[in-house]
């Protein structure tokens, strides 16, 4: 069946949003990381746009409404979790052929998911192909707390890896078997971590900032949009002892609008588009204000940043958690009014005990490892003889 007896593990991800796109690139960088010396292939998939026109235009919609529209995302919330579009025949005629494809031209050893709308075609695909007893499939859950997309939930994945125990009770709850769950934490790039001072400062000279000066990361997320840019015109118009740095987005329009602000700014402000090497903007930074994505929470987590939280449109379910979550243990804040951002910032400059005690609280809110742990489970599923095979070289990583 297999004609590679290289390790071959298929990711299947999408770009709504930028947070299963940064899980997809943890498990990438975590296989490369950790299993040095070992021979594996890789291949990440945008599943849901490259498989049709029309899912690809759904995708476009998501984004649009993120970007325009972040109060309209609970009726979106309420309606895919209604109608379940994941498990209509309607949209699995349209993907199926690339599906099928895409498991004959390679035919991997391990299918893992990182997107609450593909388990169900996927798991589909393996039956039709007789490959479902051969090709075990894995979802990672990138919403790590209750209240998440109905869709993680297929009765045919192998093994959940979930973030918390909230999030396995979720899964159970939706059906979901407690023995093929296990709990691992959040796909976290390895290059997310604690800087030290000197790195910290370097990051910022490395942006054209002052090493020394507090600084603010104000994050408009990958699609560019929501809250953030109002709470941004408001921080802009503050008279604070400050730095900061906006991140834009695939938001083009929206990088304008903010190098036109930064620039009657009173204090020092670094525009920036798109990034993906936002863990130097989180080493860079003293605090990050951002809508609440489960990924992005646990990446600034990671480096120990405390967050400022978009919550003036409430948070969907999946967020909810991730909020609460933070401010329960003083890592973070949740922001109600724009008009806010100015004060909250204040404090966190004037009161060095309360700024170092959000920022202590920020250690041990993540499981330590969790990439690693989740590489492991992954591989821990490839058939033996493939993974005693004695050739060794470079991990490949490759997109379909």
């Amino acid at each position: 069946m297999f004609r590679s007896r290289v390790p071959k593990i298929l990711i299947i991800s999408s770009d709504t949003g930028g947070g299963h796109r940064s899980a997809a690139a943890a498990i990438v960088a975590g296989v490369q990381k950790f299993f040095q010396g070992q021979s594996y292939a890789v291949r990440t998939v945008r599943a849901i746009e490259e498989s049709h026109h029309i899912t690809a235009k759904l995708v476009g919609i998501y984004n649009w409404v993120l970007r325009n529209r972040q109060h309209w995302m609970k009726y979106l919330f309420w309606a895919v979790n209604r109608f379940r579009p994941e498990t209509r025949e309607f949209f699995y005629k349209r993907t199926v052929v690339f599906l099928q494809e895409m498991f004959e031209r390679w035919c991997p050893h391990v299918v893992v998911s990182v997107h609450p709308l593909t388990q169900h075609g996927i798991a589909r695909v393996l039956k039709e192909l007789n490959l479902a007893d051969k090709i075990p499939l894995v979802t990672v859950v990138t919403d790590p707390c209750y209240g998440f997309w109905k869709g993680w939930a297929c009765d045919d994945v192998s093994l959940y890896l979930v973030a918390s125990e909230e999030a396995r009770q979720q899964l159970i709850d939706y059906g979901i078997a407690p023995e093929r769950i296990k709990i691992s934490g959040m796909p976290v790039h390895p290059k997310f971590e604690f800087p030290d001072e000197h790195a910290a400062q370097a990051a910022r000279k490395a942006l054209g900032l002052d090493p020394e000066k507090f600084t603010v990361f104000v994050n408009a997320g990958w699609a560019g949009g929501g809250n953030i840019p109002e709470i941004f015109t408001e921080l802009v118009r503050g008279e604070l002892d400050v730095q900061a740095i906006f991140l834009a987005g695939r938001n083009e329009e929206l990088r304008a609008e903010a190098e036109s602000l930064a620039s009657k700014a009173p204090f020092p402000v670094k525009v920036i588009g798109y990034s993906d090497q936002v863990e130097e903007l989180m080493r860079a930074a003293n605090v990050m204000v951002s809508k609440l994505g489960g990924l992005t929470t646990f990446e600034a987590l990671a480096c120990r940043l405390p967050i400022i939280a978009d919550a003036i449109t409430p948070p969907m379910p999946q967020e909810a958690g991730a909020a609460n979550l933070i401010v329960r243990r003083g890592a973070g804040v949740l922001l109600q009014k724009a008009s806010d951002i100015v004060p909250v910032i204040r404090r966190m400059v004037d009161d060095s005990k309360h700024y170092a005690a959000m920022r202590a609280a920020t250690v041990g809110l993540a499981i330590p490892n969790s990439t690693r742990r989740i590489v492991e489970e992954i591989a821990a599923l490839i058939p033996q003889p493939v993974m005693t095979h004695e050739e060794t070289a470079a991990v490949e990583t490759t997109a379909v």
